[in-house]
C-alpha cells in the first residue's frame, strides 16, 4: 500500500479499471476505448518488464558493493540503498488487472 511492487499491481488495477469504465461509457468500438486499452498495455508492460529489471539491477549492484566493501574498495563510491522491489511479477500484474476489472464492473453496476 505504501511502496512500489507487491501484490496486486495497483498500476494494472488502475489502468484496467479505466479501460473497462471507458468501454462502458463509450463502447468497445470507440476511439476512447482503444486509447485506454493501449495505455493499459503500456503501463502493464512497464510494471512487469522494465521496472522489474530495474529491481534486478539494484540487487546485483548491492551484491557488487558488498564484495567491494569486503576488500575495502568502496572509498569514493556513493553507497545509496537502491530499491530492489520495484516491478511486478506476471501474477501480480494479472491479479491487479482482475481487481481493476472487478472494481470497475461493481461500481458501474451500482451506479447505473
Amino acid at each position: 500500500m505504501v511502496g512500489s511492487g507487491g501484490m496486486p499491481s495497483s498500476h494494472s488495477a488502475t489502468v484496467c479499471a479505466l479501460a473497462l469504465a471507458t468501454a462502458f461509457d463509450y463502447g468497445l468500438s470507440s476511439f476512447h476505448f482503444a486509447i485506454a486499452v493501449m495505455f493499459a498495455i503500456i503501463v502493464m508492460h512497464d510494471a512487469r518488464g522494465v521496472r522489474q529489471e530495474t529491481g534486478k539491477q539494484a540487487k546485483v549492484l548491492h551484491q557488487l558493493i558488498e564484495e567491494l566493501a569486503k576488500e575495502d574498495l568502496t572509498k569514493g563510491i556513493p553507497v545509496d540503498n537502491l530499491k530492489e522491489f520495484v516491478g511486478h511479477t506476471p501474477l501480480q500484474v494479472v491479479m491487479g488487472a482482475l481487481l481493476g476489472i472487478a472494481v470497475s464492473a461493481v461500481l458501474y453496476a451500482t451506479v447505473y
